[in-house]
């Protein structure tokens, strides 16, 4: 099925539409997220790409006359035109099949699998959720579903977003195995963003990101709070590889306020969370490893 624009109100009319992408998981590429997160090179010959970073491949980069104006490519195209201005990643679950090599040539299929349109406190929210398969060598690698929310624009009559005010974070879990602190500074969520091809301006441009989407500073990206979670349970286990990894917004981190990523031993696996600077459950998430 070709990428067409939404005829249904509900959306439903995109259940079912697919889309493919090809691209090489280039070494500079990866190497730069190495760097980016102060990590050494990891593109070493015969090297596999590290859990969570594959979001880096597969982005569309298009020309500036089809930017919207929060930064993201204009509505239509493959993701339903949902007439909401503000998305979000919400969260995600991942199953690793076999090692994705630097340097293959790989290959994403996609699918959009649902739409459901509610209404929440702050207004209509439209929930999308796309299939993705990542395969390299005709051998499928990852298989994801991501979880996408649409949700309002600011009131008529104002600069930003008048949602209700927004309920204290839930707290975070006690009792961490393994804990390290992160630093999101704008330099950290810049890179990320040109990395992973997000012109979304809430984690850039803070200005836009206060003034027009009422946050209180940059937010950090959803998917580099997940893929530094992936990266605690490789460093948790490093023995044993990583088989299924599911996580949650929870709450926004912003830039400059130091948080905390966290891990337990949960059964056979892992639970694991993102530790606000209060305190507050920013992420949670769930690790199991291959026997």
């Amino acid at each position: 099925m070709t990428a067409t624009l939404s005829d249904t109100a509900d959306h439903s009319d995109a259940i079912g539409r697919t889309q493919s992408r090809t691209e090489i998981i280039a070494p500079a590429k990866v190497d730069a997220l190495a760097a980016t997160l102060d990590l050494p090179p990891v593109a070493l010959p015969g090297a596999s790409l590290p859990p969570g970073w594959h979001w880096m491949f597969f982005n569309p980069f298009v020309r500036r006359s089809e930017i919207g104006a929060d930064g993201h490519p204009k509505r239509g195209g493959f993701l339903p035109d949902v007439a909401l201005p503000r998305r979000m990643w919400a969260g995600g679950r991942l199953t690793f099949h076999a090692p994705l090599p630097v340097g293959a040539m790989a290959t994403r299929d996609s699918t959009i699998m649902d739409v459901v349109t509610k209404d929440g406190r702050s207004g209509r929210l439209v929930f999308v959720t796309v299939r993705h398969i990542v395969s390299a060598d005709g051998v499928v690698a990852i298989e994801e579903q991501q979880d996408i929310v649409y949700r309002e624009a600011a009131a008529p009559g104002t600069s930003a977003p008048k949602p209700a005010p927004a309920p204290k974070p839930a707290p975070a879990p006690e009792g961490a195995a393994w804990s390290e602190e992160i630093t999101p500074d704008p330099v950290l969520l810049f890179r990320y963003s040109a990395l992973t091809s997000n012109g979304h301006r809430i984690h850039y441009d803070k200005p836009y990101a206060t003034g027009e989407e009422g946050y209180p500073d940059l937010i950090v990206h959803g998917p580099l709070i997940a893929t530094l979670l992936q990266g605690l349970a490789a460093r948790a286990m490093p023995d044993r590889r990583l088989a299924t990894f599911a996580f949650r917004g929870m709450s926004p981190l912003f830039a400059g306020a130091p948080f905390h990523i966290e891990a337990a031993a949960e059964g056979d696996g892992l639970a694991l969370w993102a530790r606000g600077p209060e305190c507050g459950l920013g992420m949670k998430a769930e690790a199991t490893f291959a026997a």
